[in-house]
């Protein structure tokens, strides 16, 4: 019998993509939404859903990934329920390519679905302050340090050291808008200017509104398969080139550097895996739940020096035309942003990596495709990271 080590790993593709209804979804529960995700993503592909037999899920009921299979109707012999928060996707994903590639599973349907923002209008749920107040959060909740006011201590602290400005932070939200307006998915599409991100009603100490995330209902689903089903696959495959994982803290008081995120590990860790450095990179798409979040996740994935995010993002580099176009379909930002956003991310990649951008289509010179594109998801308040590479085939 081979040793593990001697053992051929199969390539895995991306071979199905597709979102369900998103934005504004009254009318629909979260497990229609992800059968509806579904279903698309197996159309996408063109295989029939027999070949499925490991799946991803998590957010979704007591037993995440058993309640949902079940509602789709699938029976697999490999799941996947991890929850590190937005990084979740990407970390679930690196688990189902190496899942794949080490014969553990042919096909791998990951899908996501939430109505927050219509749970929220029909009073079905409300706001909370925190996530919990056991464990360690037990020495931050009785002081009211909201989710929301974590990421805007590490934004200031970033400002102080780097001399961040908080209109540098701003371009990121005005550039998402412009990358949305081309996107009919998106929620919000009308154009935004720094004035308007600095206007609007303060949040969380430097972040305004518009630095923030849109709150929307929606789902997606993405199916990896090995290199063996690419050939029936209705479209190209999109390659998973490399992967990296990793977490850093839950108390704030054990965060290093509230400058570095952990996407300085796994983008490093991605980037060493597939080969390929950041300039090799055409499209990235990053976890963007508040501004900060972007900035600080360039800089920590090597597209600019650490301290330099500012000036990086504040000359249109992350328009879809730009030097590095960043969350081309709007990001969370303004395209949608149902709760664990990561999915979607990998979607959109696979999309521009194919061509299917529509009007949003990035080009390199000559008009040709992207054909490397990363994407990079952070989890909790910058307490996990997944960074997935992936190729045009």
């Amino acid at each position: 019998m081979p040793s593990p080590s001697t053992t051929p790993r199969r390539k895995v593709a991306v071979v199905g993509v597709a979102l369900s209804d998103t934005g504004r979804v009254d009318d629909a529960t979260p497990y229609a939404l992800h059968a509806q995700a579904a279903r698309r993503a197996l159309a996408d592909s063109g295989l029939d859903r027999s070949v499925v037999d490991g799946f991803g899920s998590a957010g979704l009921g007591t037993l995440a990934p058993v309640e949902v299979a079940e509602y789709l109707g699938l029976r697999p012999t490999w799941v996947d329920s991890t929850a590190v928060g937005g990084a979740t996707w990407e970390v679930m994903a690196a688990h189902a390519a190496d899942a794949i590639a080490a014969g553990h599973a042919n096909a791998v349907l990951l899908v996501y679905g939430s109505t927050a923002r219509a749970d929220i209008k029909a009073g079905r749920r409300t706001s909370n302050l925190s996530f919990g107040a056991r464990g360690p959060l037990q020495f931050e909740v009785p002081y009211g340090h909201t989710l929301i006011s974590k990421y805007a201590m590490a934004a200031r602290r970033h400002m102080h050291q780097f001399g961040t400005t908080v209109e540098q932070l701003a371009e990121v939200a005005v550039q998402a808008r412009a990358n949305a307006a081309t996107n009919p998915d998106a929620m919000f599409r009308d154009p935004i200017t720094v004035d308007d991100v600095l206007s609007g009603p303060m949040i969380a100490d430097p972040f305004t509104k518009l630095h923030c995330c849109i709150r929307s209902d929606g789902g997606c689903a993405v199916l990896l398969a090995a290199e063996e089903y690419v050939p029936d696959a209705a479209k190209s495959p999109v390659w998973v080139l490399g992967s990296g994982m990793s977490v850093s803290h839950t108390t704030m008081s054990e965060w290093e550097d509230f400058t570095v995120s952990p996407a300085a590990a796994s983008g490093r860790l991605a980037f060493e895996r597939a080969g390929v450095r950041p300039a090799d990179v055409d499209v990235a798409e990053i976890y963007d739940a508040f501004t900060y979040m972007t900035l600080v996740t360039l800089e920590d994935l090597g597209f600019c020096a650490k301290g330099e995010g500012g000036a990086f993002v504040s000359k249109g580099r992350l328009l879809r035309d730009g030097e590095l176009p960043v969350n081309t379909d709007g990001g969370g930002l303004s395209a949608c942003h149902p709760g664990m956003r990561g999915l979607f991310l990998l979607v959109e990649a696979v999309r521009q990596l194919r061509g299917e951008g529509g009007a949003g289509q990035v080009r390199k010179p000559g008009g040709r495709l992207p054909e490397v594109g990363v994407v990079s998801g952070t989890g909790g308040w910058f307490c996990s990271s997944g960074t997935i590479v992936l190729g045009r085939g």
